[in-house]
């Protein structure tokens, strides 16, 4: 008892990797293996970049627009057209110098999430659920392993970040002493390369931590979704069908193709029997077909069938017992008998004509010359 109670624990641990179907419903749901960590740090070394890239253009934009201040707007009449005018140049000066930052942002962004989880578009999480209002719930995921792994995590990149800020801004403590020599172009130089060096730094040493977040997360997800075997059992009962529901559908198909069967009987010529084992049911026309064909047959209790019904039709009954044997086992339901039993059929077929007073077809005498 213990043993079968361990087994039946043992099945349900969800040990077996996730099936294809499984990951396409828990994708559907808007649930996959992402870490926004990678988007932030991606977008925020990317802006760095353009800051390195494009240093000489923003320079150049930036001077422009104290200098045209300093220069030109000093002196002129302060009316509300002068005003306006003003601060519309100035807004578009401001969205000159952003474009190349917030252009590149939104690529990179775009970019690391379709790396991440390809084309996703779904409405899962939009939809409200009453149940995350649950305090009880609440209180448990502050407590969950979850919550603990991402305070690590924000400890970690404040640890990084504070060490990055610190070690570079105490190795350029000579240059800081030395800004009081310099000129205001020096000053705003100096300013700009230590905000390129702090960002480029703290950049770099996120997207590190982003991508191992990432393979967290992906280690998460592939547990979370694991199944176990009793899932996949399921899950294939689902796809392929119940076995007892496809067993009905199969036993009502052969009724159907039995009761289609015992409907041609009446259209036969002869039926040959075992007399008690097998009975097969020939039909023959010379001007439609090249050989007789087999319309029906059965064994045992099918074969008794075929004969009461070819008796309430008035169909004559043959017994041979090697013919009927051979096209029970060789010859299919519609099909032409067998090319080496063509010779036997014939005189069967010619026997019965000659009963009926009927001339036997042409096509007959063509299968037993052959």
């Amino acid at each position: 008892m213990r043993f079968k109670l361990d087994l039946q624990m043992f099945s349900g641990e969800k040990t077996e990797k996730a099936t294809p179907k499984k990951r396409q419903e828990t994708r559907k749901k808007g649930q996959v293996a992402k870490s926004m960590e990678v988007s932030g740090a991606a977008i925020l070394l990317t802006c760095f970049m353009c800051f390195v890239i494009f240093g000489d253009f923003y320079k150049e934009r930036i001077t422009y627009a104290f200098t045209d201040i300093f220069m030109h707007r000093l002196t002129m009449d302060v009316t509300i057209p002068n005003v306006m005018s003003m601060f519309g140049q100035l807004g578009i000066q401001i969205l000159i110098i952003l474009a190349p930052v917030f252009a590149a942002g939104v690529i990179v962004g775009i970019l690391v999430n379709y790396l991440q989880v390809g084309f996703l578009l779904t409405g899962e999480g939009l939809t409200p659920k009453f149940n995350k209002l649950d305090p009880i719930k609440g209180f448990k995921n502050i407590l969950s392993m979850k919550s603990i792994v991402e305070l690590l995590k924000s400890v970690l990149k404040m640890l990084i970040i504070g060490f990055l800020v610190y070690n570079i801004l105490w190795g350029a403590k000579d240059q800081f002493a030395r800004l009081s020599h310099l000129t205001s172009e020096g000053i705003l130089t100096f300013a700009a390369e230590m905000t390129k060096k702090l960002g480029l730094n703290i950049g770099i040493a996120l997207f590190v931590l982003a991508i191992l977040d990432y393979m967290y997360q992906k280690y998460e997800y592939e547990k979370n979704i694991r199944m176990s075997k009793q899932d996949i059992k399921d899950e294939y009962k689902k796809m392929e069908g119940d076995p007892l529901i496809k067993g009905k559908i199969r036993e009502r198909q052969r009724r159907m193709a039995m009761q289609r069967m015992m409907q041609e009987i009446p259209n036969a010529d002869v039926i040959i029997t075992n007399p008690t084992h097998f009975a097969v049911a020939l039909k023959y026309d010379g001007n439609e077909m090249d050989a007789p064909q087999v319309l029906a047959k059965g064994a045992d209790h099918v074969a008794l069938r075929i004969r009461e019904i070819a008796k309430d039709n008035g169909i004559m009954l043959m017994e041979n017992k090697p013919l009927a044997r051979a096209l029970f086992q060789r010859a299919e339901i519609g099909d032409s008998i067998p090319a080496d039993l063509f010779q036997a059929v014939a005189e069967v077929l010619a026997y019965v004509y000659n009963l009926k007073g009927r001339n036997k077809p042409s096509g007959n005498r063509r299968h037993r010359n052959q």
